[in-house]
C-alpha cells in the first residue's frame, strides 16, 4: 500500500514533465514558423518559468487592455446586428403589414427568409476570415448589412421585403461566428463563457432598448416628411450601423501578434497564454483551409455539439415574436414594447452571473440543464393560463433560461475544438450554420392565429427546451469518456507503450464538462 502511494506523486510528476516539455516544443515550433527573433523566444521561456504572482499581474494587465479594446465594440456591433435582424417584429406593430398588403404567414416568411441567406454565406465567409484581417473583414460585412437594412425602408411590396431580407441575412452571416472565433483567439477556455455573456448582452440590450427605440420612433416619427414610422425605423438603425462599421474597421483588434496597442512583451504573453491553456499555438497558417475542414468533419463531437446548438436556437424561437406574445397581455403597441425592457435587462444580468459561475466552476453541462428547466417552466406557465401576472412572470423565465444557456453552449463549442485555428473556425461556422437553420422553421411556431394563448408553439418550445437539457447531459457523458481515454492514453505513453489511433491533442488537455 505504501509503495502504491509513493508511486502516485511520481506518476503525477511525470505527467507534468511531459506537459511542460510539450509546451516548450510548441513554443519553439511557433517561433520558427513565424520567424520570431531570439529575444521573443527568450520571453516565451521566461513566461514558462515565472511564478504564479507574476502571471496574475501580467494576465490582469493584458486582459484589461484586451477587454477594453475588444468587448465594448463587439457588444455594440452585435447589438446593431440583432436590431437590424429583429426590427421587423417592431415594425410589425406599426403599419408594415398594412402598407405592404401582408396577410396570413407572410410575416413568418419574411422572418425566416433572412436565415436562408444567412446559412448560405456562413461557412465560406468564416473560412476566409482566417486568411484576412478580422477588423477589416467584419467591418466591411457590417457596412454592407447596414446599407441593406436601411434599404428596407424603400420597399413597396411584400416581394421586395422578402428579397431585401434574404440579402440582409447573406451580409450578416460572417459576423456572429466571426466574433466568437475572434474572441477564442484572445481568451483562454476558462475566460470564454463570461466574455461571451458580455458579447451576447448585445442581443439582450437590443431586445430591451430596441423596444424603447422602436416605441419612440413609431410614436413620434410616424408621418414625418411623409414617411411612415416603420420606414424611419429601418433608415435610422441602418445608418447607425454603417457609422459603427467604419469605426470598427479601424479600432477592432486582429490577433495577439499583430496588435499595435500591446507592447512586444504583452503580444508574446497573449500568445503564450493560449499555448499554455491548450498546449497548441494559435497560428493562422498552421494548416490549410482544406486540411482544417477535413479535420473538423472527421471529429464526431462536432455533430453532437451542432445538434445541441440547433435545438438550443429552436428553444429561443419566441424571441422573434416576443412583442407579439407580450401584446397578448392586452396592452397597446407602445406599452407592449416598454413591457419587454425589464425582461431583457433581467436576462442580461442573470447571464452575467450564470456565465461567471460556469467559468469559475469550470462547468458547462449542469448549468445548461438547470437553465433549460427554468425555460421549460416558463413555457408551460405561458400556455397554461391567460392570467396577466402569471404570463408576465413566464415571459421572464423563457429568455432567462434559453438565452443564458445558449451563451454557455457557444463557449462550450469554442472550448471543445481548440486548435488548429482553421479547424476551430470550421467547427464554429458549421455548428452555427446548422444551428441557425432552426430559425427557418422555428419562425412558424407562433402564428398569429394561435393567439392569445399560443398553445402549440409554447408547448413545442417547452419540449425542445427539455431536449436541450437531455442533450447537454449526453454531451457531458461523452466528454467524460473522452477525458478518461485521454488519461489512459497518456499513462500508456509514459509507460512506453505505443498508442494506436492517438488523438491529436496536447498532453494534459481535457474537455470541459
Amino acid at each position: 500500500m505504501s509503495n502504491s502511494n509513493a508511486e502516485e506523486p511520481l506518476e503525477a510528476s511525470k505527467h507534468n514533465v511531459v506537459q511542460i516539455e510539450h509546451r516548450a516544443q510548441v513554443v519553439e515550433d511557433a517561433a520558427q514558423i513565424n520567424d520570431i527573433d531570439e529575444e521573443q523566444i527568450a520571453q516565451f521561456r521566461r513566461f514558462a518559468g515565472s511564478d504564479a504572482n507574476w502571471h496574475r499581474g501580467m494576465t490582469k494587465k493584458v486582459m484589461r487592455k484586451v477587454d477594453l479594446h475588444l468587448l465594448p465594440l463587439l457588444v455594440l456591433m452585435y447589438l446593431l446586428n440583432f436590431l437590424d435582424r429583429n426590427n421587423l417584429s417592431q415594425a410589425r406593430l406599426g403599419t408594415l403589414e398594412e402598407d405592404l398588403n401582408m396577410s396570413g404567414t407572410d410575416f413568418n416568411l419574411a422572418t425566416s427568409i433572412l436565415f436562408v441567406g444567412y446559412l448560405l454565406m456562413q461557412l465560406p465567409s468564416n473560412l476566409l476570415l482566417t486568411r484576412a484581417r478580422p477588423s477589416v473583414f467584419l467591418g466591411i460585412a457590417m457596412g454592407i448589412w447596414g446599407v441593406i437594412s436601411a434599404s428596407q425602408a424603400a420597399v413597396q411590396s411584400f416581394g421586395g421585403l422578402v428579397a431585401t431580407r434574404f440579402f440582409l441575412g447573406f451580409a450578416e452571416a460572417p459576423f456572429f461566428p466571426g466574433a466568437i472565433f475572434l474572441m477564442s483567439s484572445w481568451y483562454t477556455r476558462a475566460e470564454m463563457a463570461h466574455r461571451i455573456a458580455w458579447f451576447y448582452s448585445g442581443s439582450a440590450l437590443a431586445n430591451a432598448f430596441g423596444g424603447l427605440f422602436g416605441a419612440g420612433v413609431l410614436s413620434n416619427l410616424s408621418g414625418a416628411h411623409g414617411i411612415t414610422g416603420w420606414r424611419w425605423l429601418f433608415i435610422i438603425e441602418g445608418t447607425i450601423t454603417v457609422a459603427v462599421a467604419i469605426i470598427a474597421a479601424f479600432i477592432l483588434p486582429n490577433y495577439p501578434t499583430t496588435t499595435k496597442w500591446l507592447t512586444p512583451e504583452e503580444q508574446a504573453y497573449a500568445q503564450w497564454r493560449l499555448v499554455d491553456d491548450t498546449g497548441e499555438a494559435d497560428l493562422a497558417d498552421a494548416s490549410s483551409i482544406k486540411e482544417g475542414v477535413k479535420m473538423a468533419f472527421k471529429d464526431p463531437r462536432l455533430y453532437l455539439f451542432t445538434l445541441l446548438q440547433h435545438v438550443s436556437i429552436l428553444s429561443q424561437a419566441f424571441q422573434y415574436f416576443f412583442p407579439t406574445i407580450a401584446k397578448s397581455l392586452g396592452y397597446g403597441d407602445i406599452e407592449t414594447l416598454l413591457l419587454t425592457v425589464p425582461i431583457w435587462i433581467t436576462t442580461f444580468l442573470v447571464s452575467l452571473v450564470a456565465t461567471w459561475t460556469s467559468s469559475h466552476f469550470n462547468d458547462r453541462s449542469l448549468h445548461i440543464v438547470s437553465l433549460m428547466l427554468i425555460s421549460v417552466a416558463g413555457n408551460i406557465i405561458a400556455v397554461s393560463t391567460l392570467n396577466k401576472a402569471a404570463r408576465f412572470f413566464a415571459l421572464f423565465l423563457m429568455p432567462i433560461g434559453a438565452v443564458t444557456s445558449y451563451e454557455i453552449i457557444l463557449a462550450w463549442v469554442a472550448n471543445s475544438f481548440p486548435r488548429p485555428l482553421v479547424k476551430r473556425s470550421a467547427c464554429i461556422s458549421f455548428a452555427n450554420v446548422i444551428g441557425n437553420s432552426a430559425n427557418i422553421y422555428g419562425s412558424y411556431m407562433f402564428p398569429e392565429s394561435d393567439g392569445p394563448g399560443y398553445l402549440p408553439g409554447g408547448a413545442a418550445t417547452a419540449g425542445v427546451a427539455f431536449l436541450v437539457a437531455v442533450l447537454a447531459l449526453v454531451t457531458r457523458f461523452v466528454l467524460q469518456k473522452e477525458n478518461k481515454r485521454l488519461e489512459e492514453q497518456e499513462t500508456s505513453e509514459l509507460q512506453g507503450t505505443e498508442v494506436e489511433n492517438r488523438e491529436a491533442v496536447a498532453p494534459g488537455f481535457r474537455y470541459i464538462l
